[in-house]
């Protein structure tokens, strides 16, 4: 027999080839059949990483499995603050999701028992809880008796002491920022509160004052009584070059910012090097009245409107504090004092940047200060005073 020789073998190769290529074309398309059965043990990494695919038929089809296993919680927000910040300094500036339901952020900064806790139950209670959340900052060198309870509970952040006089309030209400904006990505607005302050409003009607508004709320002032010296309580020309003394402003400490400005100030390490040193002179020594104004005033003043929200009274003043309301003077009429009046917005109506300022007519939502006696009088005026709009 013959031996074959390399050009028959080609020969036989070039002959064999188009039936090669028919059967190629031809052939059914092999099926993957996968089984996932209901009592199958699935863990949560193989349920999220799951895309199975099938060729039955010459078609590809795509087959996700929806059900996802048990999530663990979040990771707690770390507890020093340079590292809290600096991961709260990382969100999105926006709500998201962008075309989801803008929440508001309440936040309570506290060294004592809220007084009017049943009264801000009641001003949630019919209220959807997808519209707010409540954060709390509490001085844990005090004590808490009752605890927090109701929409409080559970709602109280990894506080530290906070004093008067010192920059610890400020540190404070940043600690409050910084969680809101690491909890929900759907916050949009941030309000700041004292354990004296009540709502003068409804929720739905602060909700719908807060949710539209596409500026903060904080006063900003730039001529006031004293600005010099509140500039130099750290001692002469500490806080420059970073504030110049024509930077300097004075406002309430009690405002609602954007999460955009909310973010600048997480993210702030330039003014607050200045605004965190210890003061010399205690007398003179407000910074949670100045860092904010000052800060959101050099980076976007026409991103403000330049007043707060928050009623206050300052006549008869005592000791850096505003008016006290006692339970004799809370009734219908002062409610509706407190409701007709309007902000200051800045030092001349306007900040400088915004024509329109000058035209606004925004309410006060909420009011300050009163004697915790003040609860019982408050009570009997929620449903058909207070929250009646």
């Amino acid at each position: 027999m013959l031996s074959p020789t390399p050009l028959s073998l080609i020969c036989a190769l070039l002959l064999c080839l188009p039936l090669a290529i028919v059967f190629t074309v031809t052939s059914p398309a092999s099926t993957t059949t996968v089984t996932i059965s209901g009592d199958a043990p699935k863990t949560p990494e193989a349920l999220l990483s799951t895309t199975l695919y099938s060729t039955a038929g010459g078609t590809h089809r795509k087959i996700k499995d929806k059900s996802i296993g048990p999530q663990p919680p979040p990771p707690r927000p770390p507890e020093d603050d340079k590292s809290l910040f600096r991961l709260a300094a990382r969100v999105n500036s926006r709500p998201f999701p962008r075309d989801g339901t803008r929440k508001l952020a309440f936040m309570f900064l506290t060294t004592t028992p809220l007084p009017f806790a049943p009264l801000w139950e009641a001003y949630f209670n019919r209220t959807p809880k997808t519209l707010y959340n409540i954060y709390v900052h509490a001085d844990p060198s005090f004590q808490y008796d009752p605890p927090f309870s109701g929409v409080f509970a559970s709602r109280v952040i990894h506080s530290k002491p906070a004093e008067r006089f010192t920059p610890t309030l400020t540190s404070a209400a940043r600690r409050l920022l910084a969680h809101a904006l690491l909890d929900d990505p759907a916050n949009a607005m941030f309000a700041l509160f004292s354990p004296s302050c009540v709502p003068i409003h409804s929720f739905n009607f602060t909700y719908q004052t807060l949710s539209r508004s596409k500026k903060s709320f904080i006063e900003i002032l730039a001529n006031e009584v004293g600005t010099y010296d509140r500039w130099a309580a750290r001692g002469p020309d500490v806080m420059l070059p970073e504030v110049k003394l024509e930077d300097f402003r004075i406002g309430s400490q009690f405002w609602v910012l954007t999460r955009k400005h909310a973010r600048f100030v997480v993210s702030d390490t330039r003014l607050w090097s200045k605004f965190s040193l210890p003061c010399e002179r205690l007398d003179t020594c407000y910074p949670e009245e100045n860092y904010f104004p000052t800060l959101l005033s050099m980076r976007d003043p026409s991103g403000c409107v330049p007043a707060t929200l928050t009623h206050v009274n300052w006549t008869g003043s005592f000791d850096g504090h505003p008016r006290t309301y006692e339970a004799s003077e809370v009734g219908h009429d002062l409610i509706q004092l407190l409701r007709d009046d309007r902000p200051r917005y800045g030092d001349d109506g306007t900040n400088g940047t915004d024509w329109s300022v000058a035209e606004r007519n925004d309410p006060f939502l909420f009011a300050r200060k009163f004697s915790p006696d003040a609860i019982q009088p408050l009570m009997s005026l929620a449903i058909d005073v207070l929250f009646k709009d």
